[in-house]
């Protein structure tokens, strides 16, 4: 898969995660097939604002430094819940398989 390709293939993946629901740097890659979290936010920085990026986050649960507070509102809006701000990933995680 070429760079358009893989930056494609990534988009649609964050368009596909529900209102409600989170994925991680990671799972994005591990769906996608290629890359990695790093990869993936790459992506993210540079194409990301026309998807629903607040609904990709670290794997620790926490939002990305440089966008945390609008990340954590976003989430709030979308019926995610937020605890001392993290996310449990147990509860919200994306299931592309559902």
């Amino acid at each position: 898969m070429d760079r358009e390709e893989y930056v494609e293939a990534v988009l649609r993946a964050v368009e596909s995660i529900p209102e409600g629901s989170v994925a991680t740097y990671g799972d994005i890659a591990e769906y996608v097939g290629q890359g990695g979290p790093r990869q993936v936010g790459a992506i993210m920085r540079e194409y990301g604002g026309g998807v629903p990026w607040w609904r990709v986050i670290r794997a620790s649960g926490v939002p990305a430094d440089e966008v945390g507070d609008e990340q954590l509102h976003r989430l709030r809006s979308d019926g995610v819940r937020i605890t001392n701000g993290r996310v449990n990933l147990r509860d919200a995680r994306w299931d592309p398989q559902d």
